[in-house]
């Protein structure tokens, strides 16, 4: 019986963990997109909001399943919980990625309205925290998934720099607004992605210690 429980979990797992490994490239390959004016690439991206959607449904029903025929306490529980809450923000995540590869298609037909410096800046920010939210859930480590927590704060300084910029440049010139906020909603989305992992991390933390840090001190966002 308890090895039995241990492959479901195991199964649960690799199913997030797929799930994960397909966003963080749509985030990543949403930003290659606008660097390499590569509409493919977007578009790519775009159809790949389905394999998450599917991801998300899988997880959900494994999850659920496991809650109904084997009742799990204590930690296994809360495995079961903080899991099916991480798909959800892994589902948003993947639905923010679609809005920037959208931007994309529209920035890529214009002329750059600027060279992209803090925008990759931005985007690596915001996969590295992703990418080191989901490790802290696999290795169960409360500190590291607390570090991707203080993180945020770096992501929104950088977004708040972006946007006085962009709105400098729509300032200035009335012809610049439409790719200004147009690279205002990706910073926007980079943004997102960010809180979503935080939100990942928090959930590790209760997972991992049974702590709800969401609205104490130390946690971000």
């Amino acid at each position: 019986m308890e090895r039995h429980r241990d492959q479901d979990l195991d199964k649960i797992r690799q199913s997030l963990l797929r799930m994960g490994g397909v966003v963080e490239r749509m985030i990543q390959e949403a930003m290659r997109a606008l660097m390499d004016r590569d509409q493919p690439r977007a578009q790519a991206v775009i159809r790949t909001d389905d394999e998450v959607d599917h991801l998300q449904v899988e997880t959900d029903a494994l999850c659920n399943r496991m809650l109904a025929l084997q009742q799990p306490t204590a930690v296994d529980l809360r495995f079961l919980v903080a899991t099916m809450k991480i798909a959800t923000d892994l589902e948003r995540m993947g639905d923010s990625a679609v809005n920037v590869a959208q931007a994309v298609e529209v920035l890529n037909q214009e002329p750059p309205l600027k060279p992209y410096i803090d925008l990759p800046r931005l985007a690596d920010l915001t996969q590295s925290m992703v990418r080191d939210a989901l490790d802290s859930f696999v290795r169960r480590d409360a500190r590291a998934a607390l570090d991707v927590c203080k993180r945020d704060d770096d992501v929104d300084g950088l977004y708040k720099q972006l946007f006085r910029e962009l709105v400098t440049y729509m300032i200035e010139d009335p012809k610049n607004i439409t790719r200004a906020l147009h690279l205002l909603l990706i910073a926007r989305n980079y943004e997102r992605i960010a809180d979503h992992a935080t939100n990942v991390a928090e959930d590790v933390i209760f997972y991992v210690e049974g702590r709800d840090i969401r609205h104490s001190t130390g946690a971000a966002g």
